[in-house]
């Protein structure tokens, strides 16, 4: 019983941090494009369609999902 509830408390907290890097990603992706970068008409739409994706996939508890997407993101403009 005792590694059930372990378990089901580290899951528990597995999702709790991926809730807070979505933010984090969201928060690196605005700064970059505030620097105006160097990106193509077609890449810029892409980064931006992704950011929103990322942030409506992140407010639907899809933390998983919305990481992966602004990851796209983030490896366009080159973020670490």
């Amino acid at each position: 019983m005792k590694r059930v509830l372990t378990a089901v408390a580290a899951l528990a907290f597995a999702g709790s941090a991926w809730a807070f890097h979505c933010p984090a990603d969201m928060k690196k992706i605005d700064e970059a494009l505030a620097k105006n970068p160097t990106l193509s008409a077609e890449q810029m739409a892409e980064v931006k369609k992704q950011r929103a994706e990322g942030e409506a996939l992140h407010k639907a508890g899809k933390h998983q999902e919305s990481v992966d997407t602004l990851a796209k993101a983030m490896k366009t403009l080159n973020i670490k």
